[in-house]
């Protein structure tokens, strides 16, 4: 039990700004063991940025509650994903080869590709909010809350099973992700999963909706087409590669659910 509280800690510490207990121990085998827990990251972020739009939808409309959601997301992530979605954009947007790409993905510099696609990607997600706790009121504001956390856990475990079906194609040991690019065995991959999904059976219990489970298959195809796109020109995976999962996930998730209130 203790040395899952270490990792635990170990997620919380790399993928947030939360601060964690000095007493803390840190090295690269409990952060390789951590991704199983990328999930419950997802719940912690959702729940934070839910609690600053509960906030705030006392003081000012949905459109601006959400977009201080979205920044208080982004604070307490450090932009980490969206700064690999960022990378990513540039790196296949301007590079023609797996040098190239991975060349690109590496500079620290934002070029256009990464400004106009984060851009678009940060409006869609901002729209899609807007529209989900618009369509939402009184008592039924909390299913806002299962929907974030639905979003945030299924989308990180989106991008963590690429750590499961794909290679690292960085060789670089000084990489940010490469303490969690070792390949995650079945029973972790599936303990992730469960914690994934828990937010998403409790969606379609407390809406009494049974075609929630339709959510998968959207999420299912987004990473198909990432996981062939990324294989064709790198070869794999680099830790922006699954910064870039997880934010386009994300957004995925909340459109299929504006498109499943629309039709059911």
């Amino acid at each position: 039990m203790k040395r899952q509280l270490h990792i635990f800690l170990n997620a919380i510490m790399f993928y947030t700004r939360i601060p964690v207990p000095r007493w803390m121990h840190h090295d690269e085998e409990l952060l390789n063991k951590a991704t199983i827990y990328f999930p419950i990251v997802g719940w912690m972020v959702a729940l934070f940025t839910f609690l600053i739009f509960y906030i705030f939808k006392f003081i000012f409309i949905n459109n601006i509650s959400i977009l201080l959601s979205i920044c208080a997301g982004v604070l307490l992530t450090g932009a980490f994903h969206e700064d690999g979605f960022a990378d990513v954009c540039d790196g296949f947007g301007g590079g023609w080869t797996k040098e190239k790409i991975l060349e690109i993905m590496k500079d620290s510099r934002v070029g256009t590709y990464g400004v106009v696609g984060l851009g678009l990607l940060l409006s869609l997600k901002f729209y899609c909010l807007t529209a989900v706790a618009d369509a939402l009121s009184g008592n039924q504001l909390w299913t806002l809350l299962l929907v974030f956390a639905t979003a945030h856990s299924l989308s990180r475990f989106t991008a963590a099973t690429f750590v499961y079906t794909h290679a690292y194609v960085r060789e670089d040991a000084q990489s940010k992700a490469k303490p969690v690019a070792k390949k995650l065995t079945f029973a972790e991959l599936c303990l992730a999963g469960f914690f994934a999904l828990l937010p998403l059976a409790g969606l379609g219990f407390a809406t009494q909706n049974p075609y929630y489970f339709l959510l998968l298959i959207p999420l299912w195809l987004t990473k198909r087409y990432l996981g062939w796109y990324f294989a064709k020109w790198i070869g794999g995976y680099t830790g922006d590669c699954l910064g870039a999962t997880q934010q386009v996930s994300e957004v995925v998730l909340y459109l299929s659910v504006l498109a499943l209130w629309r039709f059911t």
